[in-house]
């Protein structure tokens, strides 16, 4: 929370707070505490009740959308089928947009203006190396 401050800037937050609340400010920092704690207790409660409700074991963090469909309503074998063509899909448009990379590599190379040597006529493309491994459709999401 504070890795972008320094020290100085947290003592003179720190001396701000201090001349703003006086002698209020330990409670004010217990205020902060309990209602810190209140909002736990609540979320915890809410992910308790809700885990009874549907009747599986449900943690704060399988909220998200994303992964409460992915460990509770979809099987592996549904996940698969949905990701199939996501990955295909995937995979050509990463080999599309790498072959446009490595032309616009060889255009470049052939208009560079900083090296006067010859240059050749009709830039012709080299062979296209092999394409690096790429990451799946997990990894970009």
């Amino acid at each position: 929370m504070f890795e972008n401050l320094n020290w100085w800037e947290i003592g003179v937050l720190l001396l701000l707070a201090l001349l703003i609340f006086g002698d209020k400010l330990p409670n004010v920092i217990n205020d902060g505490l309990r209602m810190v704690r209140n909002l736990r207790n609540m979320a915890r409660n809410a992910t308790g009740d809700l885990s009874r409700e549907l009747g599986t074991d449900i943690q704060l963090e399988d909220l998200h959308p994303k992964a409460f469909i992915r460990k509770h309503l979809l099987s592996e074998e549904d996940e698969q089928a949905l990701r199939k063509p996501l990955q295909s899909m995937y995979d050509n448009l990463r080999s599309d947009v790498t072959g446009v990379h490595d032309e616009l590599k060889d255009v470049a190379k052939a208009a560079d203006l900083r090296n006067p040597g010859p240059r050749p006529a009709v830039a012709t493309p080299a062979a296209p190396a092999p394409p690096a491994p790429r990451p799946s459709y997990d990894d970009a999401t």
